[in-house]
C-alpha cells in the first residue's frame, strides 16, 4: 500500500509535549516514502496548546489542525481524528509522547500484509503499576473474555486501521477503546504487535482508578449493543417472563403459606428483596434503553459528539 498515511492526535493540555511528538513522528514519516499528513485535534486546551500546534501547522502544510470549543473528551476527539483524516490508513496516537512513533512502520507491515486492524500492545507499561497498569491488566481481560477479542491491550491509543474498516463508525461516551471490537463485528481482521512504552515525562495524566467503573458500563453497553441492538425485545421479553413466572410462584407460595396457618405479610423482608431486586432490575434496563435513544438520536441526524471552533491546513476558508 502506498496511499495517504494519516496520523491522528488528540491533545489535551500538552504544551510542552507537542513539539517533541512532530518532529520524533515527522522523522519517522519521511522517512517511509509515503505521502503522510497529521491531524491534531485540540480538545479545549486551557495551557496554550492550541497556539503551539498552530505555529507548528503554519510551518508544515502536512499539518492539519481541528480546534473543539471545549474539552470533549478522548473518544470526541478520536472521532474528530477519524472524520478530517483523508489517509487509506489512520493511526491515532496519543498526545503526551508515551506511544513512540518509530512502532509506526512495524505496525504498517501488518497492514501491507492483509490485516485491517493492527492493535498496540504495551507489553513493558511505564506507569504506575498500582493506580494504571493493574486496572487496565484486570480490566483487558474482561473485555477480551466479554467480547471474544484476544487482545492484550484495548486501551493503547497506537493503533493502525484501514480507513473503510473505521470510517462511519459513531462512539459516544468513553467507548474509543473498544473499536476493535466495533471492527470485529464487521469482519475486520485482527493483530497485534508489542509497541513500546515511554514513562510520561512533560504534563500528569488525565486518568485515575475512577476509569475502570466506566469500562466497566461501556463494556456492558458493548455487550448488549452486540447482542439486542438489532433485537432488543429478546433481552427485555426474557425478563418480563421471568417476572411473570416469579410472581405466579410467589402467589401460589402465598396461597400455600396460607393454608399452612402462616401470614405471608408478617414480615416486610421478603417484600422488600423483592422490589429491591426488580428496582436493580429496572434501572439496569432503563440504562441500556437510554443509550439505545441517546444513539439513535445522534445517528438519526447524523449529529457530532464535539463542536469545531476552527480548523488549519485542511484546504478550504478556515475560521
Amino acid at each position: 500500500m502506498t496511499g495517504l498515511i494519516s496520523i491522528t492526535v488528540p491533545v489535551f493540555n500538552e504544551a510542552e509535549a507537542i513539539g517533541l511528538l512532530y518532529d520524533s513522528t515527522r522523522r519517522v514519516l519521511e522517512d517511509l516514502g509515503r505521502p503522510w499528513e497529521i491531524v491534531f485535534i485540540n480538545d479545549g486546551s486551557t495551557d496554550g496548546s492550541d497556539g503551539k500546534i498552530n505555529e507548528i501547522a503554519a510551518g508544515d502544510p502536512h499539518v492539519k489542525v481541528v480546534h473543539f470549543r471545549r474539552n470533549f473528551g478522548q473518544t470526541a476527539a478520536m472521532m474528530a481524528g477519524f472524520d478530517h483524516a483523508s489517509g487509506e490508513v489512520i493511526i491515532p496516537m496519543d498526545g503526551d509522547n508515551q506511544n513512540d512513533p518509530r512502532d509506526i512502520p512495524r505496525m504498517l507491515e501488518k497492514i501491507d500484509e492483509g490485516y485491517d486492524v493492527v492493535s498496540g500492545w504495551r507489553k513493558d507499561r511505564q506507569d504506575n503499576a498500582l493506580q494504571r497498569n493493574l486496572p487496565s491488566i484486570m480490566a483487558n481481560r474482561l473485555i477480551s473474555a466479554v467480547s471474544g477479542v484476544p487482545l492484550h491491550d484495548f486501551g493503547c491509543s497506537l493503533k493502525a486501521y484501514r480507513a473503510e474498516v473505521i470510517k462511519g463508525v459513531r462512539l459516544y461516551g468513553e467507548m474509543h477503546r473498544f473499536l476493535p471490537v466495533y471492527a470485529n463485528w464487521h469482519g475486520a481482521s485482527i493483530t497485534e504487535i508489542p509497541v513500546s512504552h515511554h514513562a510520561r515525562t512533560t504534563g500528569s495524566s488525565k486518568y485515575g482508578l475512577e476509569r475502570v467503573v466506566k469500562v466497566l458500563f461501556d463494556l456492558l453497553t458493548v455487550k448488549f449493543m452486540d447482542k439486542y441492538m438489532l433485537k432488543p425485545m429478546y433481552l427485555f421479553g426474557f425478563w418480563g417472563l421471568l417476572f411473570f413466572v416469579a410472581s405466579f410462584a410467589f402467589t401460589i407460595g402465598t396461597f400455600y403459606m396460607r393454608t399452612r396457618g402462616y401470614f405471608f405479610t408478617g414480615t416486610p423482608l421478603p417484600m422488600m428483596a423483592v422490589f429491591s431486586f426488580m428496582t436493580g432490575i429496572i434501572c439496569a434496563l432503563m440504562g441500556l434503553l437510554a443509550e439505545m435513544v441517546t444513539r439513535t438520536f445522534h445517528e438519526s441526524q447524523n449529529k457530532a459528539i464535539y463542536v469545531v471552533r476552527s480548523t488549519q491546513n485542511f484546504g478550504r476558508a478556515d475560521g
